[in-house]
C-alpha cells in the first residue's frame, strides 16, 4: 500500500508543478458562513420540483394487505403471493434465504420485540440477502449478517425507502442502491464490509442520512451519482470516511452537485482490506473524505478529525490508484468546494511523500487538506484554518453555506421505469452488471473486455455462467448467481454486455 501512495504523491507532485508559496503575512480572511449567501444547487428545478423537506418517496400506489411471517417461514414466499401495496411484516427469528422483490410498492417490516430482531442469515455461503427491482420498496428493521455479496441491493428500482436495519459482515456492500431515482437511505448501522458499507451507484435524487457506518473499507460512497446529500452521518473505524467518485468505464460517466455536510468523521484508519486491485484498494487508511473526479462537491459543517493520512484527500484520475482513464469521463474534480468545517488531529501520521509535498510549499505540520492533480474552478472559505496542500490558488467561495437546500428528494415519486423489450439487456447491464464490472478497470469482477475476450460470439455462454457462476480466478471473489433472471433476460443482458464499447 505505501508504494501506492508513494505513487500517487509524487507523480500528483509533479503533474501539479513543484511551486513555492510565500509565508502569509496579511491578516486572513474571516467568512462567517451562516451569514453570507447560499448555494442555490447544481439541479435542475425547470423540469423537476425540489421538496422543501424529505416527504415519503415510497409513496402507497393502493392500501394492501399485511401478510405475516414467523420464524421458519419464508419471506420469499411471502413475497410471491403479495400484490403492489402489500407489507410484509417478518417477526423475530432467523431466516436463511436470499429475498428478490420485482414488484412494485412492496414494503418488507422487521417486528423487533424486546430487542430481537428478524434476522437474515446467509451463513457464510448465501451472496445476497435482499435484491430489489420494483419502484416504490420500503426495507425496515431488518437484522442482516453474513453474506458474501450485498446486504440490500437495488437494481433500477425508483422511489426507495431503506431505513433502521443493522447490517454486519455482507461481503462487498452494505446498502447498495444502484440505477436508482429518488431514494432515502437513512438510520441504518453498518459495518465489517469489504467495500462500502454505503455505496450509491449511478443514482440521482439520493439522501443518505442519520447511518452510523464503521469497521469497512469505505464508509459512504457517491458513485457515478448526482443530486447527492450525504449529512449527519456518524462515519468511523473505516479506511476512508465518505468517497465522492467517478469510476472510469461506467455506462453512467458523471458525479456531480454532492453535499457532504454536518457529518461526524472520525478516526477512519483502519487496515484497507478490500479485494485486491480493486477500486477502493488503493484508498490509504487514515482518508477521512476522498474526492476523485467528481465535480460540484461541497463539503460543509463536518467535524473532521484523526483521520491520520488527511482530513481531505481530492485527486484526479491521472494520480489515483487501480483506476484506468476512460476518455469519455473528465478525470478532474472540478468546482469542488470546501466551506466551514472543523479539522482537528488529521493527517498525524501520514506518509513521508506527502510531507515531502508539503515542502515543496514550506508548509511543515499534519495535512488537514491535501490535493493532487488537476482541479480547476475550485474554491474554499477561512482556508487560514487548515494545513492545506495544493489548494494556493483555489478561489474563495462566492457563498458561504447550503442552508437554502434541504434536500433534493422530489415532492412526487418518480414513474417506474419504463422498459422496452429491446432495452431489457442494457437496464439488467447497468442495474445489476455494472455493480461489479467496468469496461477496462478492475472493480469487483474483471473488467467487461477480458470477459468479451473470452466468450466472443458467445452470449448464452455468459447467459449461462449468469445462473451459475463457478469460481475462475483466484484474485477475484466468487460471482454469486443471477438465477433469478428468468433465461431470455440473462441472455439480453449476455448480448448487450458484448455489444458494448466502453
Amino acid at each position: 500500500m505505501n508504494k501506492i501512495i508513494t505513487a500517487i504523491v509524487v507523480i500528483g507532485a509533479f503533474a501539479a508543478g513543484l511551486y513555492f508559496g510565500t509565508s502569509q503575512t496579511n491578516a486572513p480572511v474571516i467568512t462567517n458562513a451562516d451569514s453570507g449567501a447560499s448555494y442555490s444547487g447544481g439541479f435542475d428545478k425547470a423540469s423537476k420540483s425540489v421538496s422543501v423537506k424529505k416527504s415519503a418517496v415510497a409513496q402507497r400506489i393502493k392500501a394492501g394487505k399485511t401478510h405475516v411471517v414467523n420464524d421458519g417461514d419464508s419471506i420469499m414466499a411471502a413475497v410471491q403471493v403479495a400484490n403492489s401495496g402489500d407489507t410484509i411484516q417478518v417477526m423475530p427469528g432467523s431466516y436463511h434465504e436470499t429475498v428478490y422483490i420485482d414488484k412494485d410498492d412492496i414494503r418488507i417490516v422487521g417486528v423487533i420485540n424486546e430487542g430481537n430482531y428478524a434476522t437474515l442469515d446467509g451463513q457464510g455461503t448465501l451472496n445476497d440477502a435482499i435484491l430489489y427491482s420494483g419502484n416504490n420498496i420500503v426495507i425496515e428493521n431488518m437484522r442482516i449478517t453474513k453474506y458474501k455479496g450485498n446486504g440490500i441491493m437495488g437494481q433500477a428500482g425508483n422511489n426507495f425507502e431503506i431505513r433502521n436495519n443493522i447490517i454486519v459482515d455482507t461481503g462487498v456492500y452494505g446498502i447498495f442502491p444502484q440505477l436508482g431515482q429518488n431514494g432515502i437511505v437513512e438510520y441504518n448501522v453498518i459495518s465489517g464490509i469489504e467495500d462500502a458499507a454505503i455505496y450509491v451507484g449511478m443514482s440521482d435524487n439520493i439522501h443518505v442520512a442519520h447511518n452510523d457506518v464503521f469497521d469497512s473499507v469505505a464508509g459512504i460512497e457517491i458513485e457515478n451519482s448526482r443530486h447527492a446529500i450525504v449529512e449527519n452521518n456518524y462515519v468511523h473505524n473505516n479506511t476512508g470516511g465518505i468517497l465522492a467518485f467517478i469510476t472510469p468505464g461506467l455506462p453512467i460517466k458523471t458525479t456531480f452537485d454532492v453535499i457532504i455536510r454536518n457529518n461526524f468523521i472520525d478516526n477512519n484508519n483502519h487496515k484497507n482490506f478490500a479485494a485486491p486491485g480493486s477500486t477502493v484498494a488503493g484508498i490509504p487508511a487514515g482518508t477521512g473524505i476522498l474526492i476523485m473526479a467528481a465535480d460540484e462537491v461541497i463539503v460543509e459543517n463536518n467535524i473532521i478529525s484523526n483521520n491520520k493520512t488527511a482530513g481531505i484527500l481530492i485527486t484526479d484520475h491521472n494520480n489515483a490508484p487501480n483506476t484506468t482513464i476512460d476518455p469519455e469521463s473528465d478525470p478532474a474534480p472540478d468546482k469542488v468546494m470546501l466551506l466551514n468545517n472543523i479539522m482537528l488531529n488529521n493527517g498525524y501520521d501520514t506518509i513521508d511523500e506527502a510531507k515531502a509535498l508539503m515542502l515543496t510549499e514550506l508548509k511543515q505540520g499534519h495535512p488537514d487538506i491535501l490535493r493532487v492533480g488537476v482541479s480547476r474552478d475550485s474554491c474554499v472559505i477561512n482556508r487560514h484554518r487548515y494545513v492545506t496542500v495544493g489548494i494556493n490558488d483555489w478561489a474563495e467561495c462566492n457563498f458561504t453555506n447550503t442552508h437554502a437546500i434541504d434536500s433534493y428528494i422530489l415532492d412526487e415519486p418518480v414513474a417506474p421505469r419504463e422498459i422496452d423489450p429491446s432495452e431489457r439487456g442494457k437496464v439488467v447491464y447497468m442495474g445489476i452488471c455494472a455493480g461489479c464490472h467496468t469496461y477496462t478497470g478492475r472493480m469487483i469482477g474483471p473488467p467487461v473486455q477480458i470477459i468479451q475476450a473470452l466468450y466472443m460470439d458467445n452470449p448464452q455462454g455468459i447467459a449461462d455462467f449468469i445462473a451459475k457462476p463457478t469460481k475462475k480466478r483466484d484474485d477475484y471473489p466468487e460471482m454469486p448467481p443471477q438465477n433469478y433472471l428468468d433465461a431470455e433476460t440473462r441472455l439480453a443482458a449476455a448480448k448487450y454486455m458484448l455489444s458494448r464499447k466502453n
